[in-house]
């Protein structure tokens, strides 16, 4: 069934809209635990350099992006619900092996590139409260990732992360209630695409930085673990249409989340003539215009990021991991061990070596956007495959869609490689 249908017959209500209701609320949690990729530390870079730098013009790509996020997370969410396989068990097992291995270790790569700009932001956070040093602050939030993937299971992980992502959500309506935005002219950056010269770097880091190769990864991950696809037919429909409204749910609160941080720098900076270049700087610029409150609410919003995102991205990479060894995510095995600590300590290695930690949260999220091609066909190839979903394989609406977003992110790409 395509996607469109799925939220056809959610609207229809085939079961009574209470129930249904307290059903949905069942199923929040996978999207959830996704969504906090997208609102790590290198997405504050990369927002943050956006709104200082052009005001609020580059908003449509966080509308853009998230559109994209929403068919794509759900997609590979349908493959880990129809198969019991993640995205990275499906290409092994179904996958030519030069392919699958193109795949797998990119994604490892995007994972750690991922887990640097997280374990960097938590770090940055630690010295704005701190004094820390970045390497130490940076060990210590590895530490605590390596912590609540080694303990908790992914239900308790869920809590968290649920927890921390309510957590910076109120802090930047805070940060907003404390600023005045001309709102049409951000209903305009919204919806009316523009590049601005010198701006595309900044356009492909906050696309890198929301469509995130390894989170495709993580959802399939953490919907095949409930292992649904074991159920009837109509069982597993019924799992796919609430998974589509949980997708939209938990990425809507992302793309307001990235939204707010993007108007924030706008109107707090650009409408100064400031242009940031550090989150130091920005925190630092926050005290005097908008009082300390918002510079400690900042702060403690950026290390609660830092720290549940980083948790993410080492799942995600043990995940990788696991998938190339025909397993299923398991912390007590030594395959996803190893690809937890593949990611999280690659992460935290490079962190001793960045000497400008604002560009190298970009870059970082550059790095995604290039690798996220390549992640977006093999997914595709999966999901479209009669072979590998059956009779749940994408229908033609659904591969229009998801072709399109391939050129559109490859063609973004070209773009960069050309500016």
């Amino acid at each position: 069934m395509s996607q469109l249908n799925f939220f056809r017959s959610f609207l229809r209500g085939r079961e009574p809209q209470p129930r249904a209701a307290l059903e949905f609320l069942r199923y929040i949690g996978p999207g959830i635990l996704v969504t906090v990729g997208f609102i790590d530390p290198g997405n504050w870079a990369a927002n943050v350099a956006a709104g200082s730098g052009f005001g609020y013009s580059l908003l449509w790509i966080v509308t853009l992006s998230t559109v994209m996020l929403v068919l794509l997370q759900h997609n590979a969410a349908h493959l880990g619900i129809a198969t019991g396989l993640c995205l990275s068990e499906a290409a092994t097992e179904h996958l030519p092996a030069w392919l699958s291995r193109t795949l797998q270790v990119s994604a490892l790569g995007a994972a750690a590139s991922t887990a640097l700009a997280e374990i960097l932001g938590a770090a940055i956070a630690l010295q704005i409260l701190f004094r820390l040093p970045l390497p130490v602050g940076g060990a210590l939030a590895a530490a605590f990732s390596l912590w609540a993937l080694l303990t908790n299971s992914y239900r308790k992980l869920e809590k968290w992360i649920i927890a921390f992502v309510s957590l910076i959500g109120f802090s930047f309506l805070f940060e907003l209630s404390l600023v005045k935005v001309p709102w049409d002219q951000a209903l305009k950056g919204w919806v009316v695409p523009t590049v601005p010269e010198g701006s595309m770097l900044i356009v492909m880091s906050v696309l890198g930085a929301v469509v995130m190769p390894h989170n495709l990864f993580l959802h399939s991950e953490v919907i095949q673990s409930r292992e649904w696809h074991l159920l009837d037919e109509s069982a597993i429909r019924k799992q796919l249409r609430y998974e589509w409204m949980d997708t939209i749910f938990s990425m809507g609160i992302g793309w307001a989340i990235n939204s707010a941080m993007v108007l924030l720098a706008a109107a707090t900076f650009f409408s100064a003539g400031i242009r940031v270049t550090e989150l130091e700087q920005a925190e630092k610029l926050l005290r005097p215009l908008l009082g300390n409150a918002a510079a400690l609410v900042f702060s403690l919003a950026l290390l609660f990021s830092g720290l549940s995102s980083s948790v993410t991205a080492g799942m995600a990479g043990g995940s990788i991991m696991a998938g190339i060894f025909r397993e299923a995510y398991n912390i007590r095995d030594r395959h996803s061990r190893f690809g937890v600590f593949l990611t999280l300590g690659t992460g935290c290695l490079v962190l001793f070596f960045v000497k400008d930690p604002f560009s190298g949260l970009l870059f970082s999220q550059m790095l995604l956007s290039i690798q996220l091609p390549v992640t977006i066909v093999c997914q595709i190839l999966l999901t479209s495959s009669r072979k590998v979903m059956g009779r749940f394989a994408n229908s033609f609406l659904d591969n229009v869609l998801l072709w399109g977003i391939a050129l559109v992110v490859t063609a973004l790409n070209l773009m960069l490689l050309f500016s």
